[in-house]
């Protein structure tokens, strides 16, 4: 069910405006395909348990196959990452460090074949995390401190009627990421249950009225 996610996803990519670019030829599918199969492949279980998966992932293309993706360079790498990221959360999966993929020419590789390289990066600085709107919209939390609200001046501004000019703040800390409500009306949630103050973990999902986030660790 997860691989046919990725690949929906992908496929769609492709219609409409890049659609002539892929009438024949290697297509984003395969690509997101390998970059799945690799990713299982170097699967490993962490001290606590729990699978650790690559999060960096180099793409080793043909010349011709790099000169048609280089026009979609950015949109291709930003769905692939996303693509890897929605399959680890399907599967359960944890990353060292926030998931990245990078597309590289070779020479020496026969047009419509790839090689993919997976390695695990842990993250040494950067964005903590991210959070994700229902519509998959996500943002980087590369701020010390994250403001999310009505107000103007807010880093993540809330077009929602039940939350409060100034909400709540994500802190960047040593000890991980803390969501706190600065004493709104309505509330913070995660899940079923207001918080005042808590460290987040991987899918936790933050509501604020009828705005649902999702933190994603990386």
């Amino acid at each position: 069910m997860a691989r046919h996610r990725v690949e929906r996803r992908l496929e769609a990519m492709v219609e409409g405006t890049f659609a002539r670019l892929f009438k024949s030829g290697l297509r984003p599918v395969e690509v997101g395909r390998r970059l799945v199969r690799v990713l299982e492949a170097h699967r490993s279980v962490g001290v606590d348990g729990k699978v650790v998966v690559p999060n960096h992932f180099t793409v080793h293309l043909s010349p011709p196959d790099a000169q048609r993706f280089e026009e979609i360079d950015r949109t291709l790498k930003r769905e692939l990452t996303e693509a890897v990221r929605q399959h680890a959360q399907d599967e359960g999966y944890r990353f060292a460090g926030p998931v990245e993929v990078d597309l590289t020419t070779d020479d020496q590789r026969r047009t419509g074949t790839i090689d993919v390289v997976a390695i695990m990066r842990e993250d040494t600085a950067g964005a903590a995390g991210s959070l994700v709107n229902t519509a998959g919209q996500r943002r980087d939390l590369t701020e010390q401190i994250t403001t999310l609200g009505r107000n103007p001046e807010s880093t993540i501004i809330l077009m929602e009627k039940a939350a409060s000019r100034d909400h709540a703040e994500i802190h960047r800390r040593s000890d991980g990421v803390h969501l706190i409500d600065k004493g709104s009306t309505n509330g913070t949630w995660i899940g079923d249950h207001r918080i005042v103050e808590r460290q987040l973990n991987d899918g936790d999902e933050i509501r604020i009225g009828t705005t649902v986030l999702r933190f994603d660790a990386s």
